[in-house]
């Protein structure tokens, strides 16, 4: 079994959760409450600009340069494409992109963040492509449950395609390859790596559920 196989194996119950969320049911068949969409989408811009730093981390701990080059075009793909679709959204809400920068992290989208940004700069690049493998494979595999789901075409559609799109599907498949490459390279941090890969998939889980209540630190107190 690839090691990227028995991660998700691990997180098997948790991905069952993701698919299940109310946030998930509901984008799939349109009729999520636009607020609670607006909440995904402030936060994952916020999210994702954390994430590109995480992958340009990720080129400069690399050696070899595949894994730099990859890294840094992974970087370059969510602040120049992934992040433009999140802009896009806000346009439809009437929201700038200045207003979207301004827009304050929730708790779980700060706690998210900083994890991954401390794997990043503190643990070894082992450890940060399982920390970051949860986002990539689980919008892959959410989307295409929302797809399956999903009956016909309506407002969160381009959602659904941008997730099951074949750029992203490569892109994943770049994430899985790099996990089990080092994991055959360091075989010693196959225990370190799980723990980053559960760690990240409840922080994934945790957002869904962040989004859809509408998360911020005025309702968390």
């Amino acid at each position: 079994m690839a090691f990227s196989d028995r991660l998700l194996a691990a997180g098997d119950r948790l991905w069952e959760e993701q698919k299940a969320h109310p946030f998930v049911v509901e984008l799939a068949d349109g009729t999520l409450d636009p607020a609670a969409f607006r909440h995904w989408v402030e936060q994952d811009y916020l999210y994702l600009k954390d994430y590109a730093r995480v992958f340009a981390l990720a080129g400069c701990k690399a050696r070899d340069e595949e894994t730099m080059t990859h890294a840094f075009d992974v970087a370059h793909a969510i602040l120049a494409d992934e992040m433009d679709l999140h802009r896009a959204f806000a346009a439809e809400y009437g929201i700038s992109r200045a207003e979207l920068e301004s827009v304050e992290k929730a708790p779980t989208c700060l706690a998210y963040t900083n994890y991954l940004l401390r794997v990043a700069y503190e643990g070894t690049l082992a450890e940060l492509a399982a920390a970051v493998y949860p986002c990539g494979q689980g919008y892959l595999d959410i989307a295409d449950h929302m797809a399956s789901i999903a009956d016909g075409d309506h407002r969160y559609t381009p959602f659904i395609e941008k997730y099951t799109s074949d750029e992203f599907r490569n892109s994943v498949a770049w994430m899985r390859t790099f996990v089990d490459q080092q994991a055959e390279a360091f075989p010693g941090m196959h225990d370190a790596m799980e723990d980053a890969f559960l760690t990240s998939t409840r922080l994934e889980t945790a957002f869904w559920g962040m989004a859809y209540e509408r998360e911020t630190w005025s309702n968390t107190r």
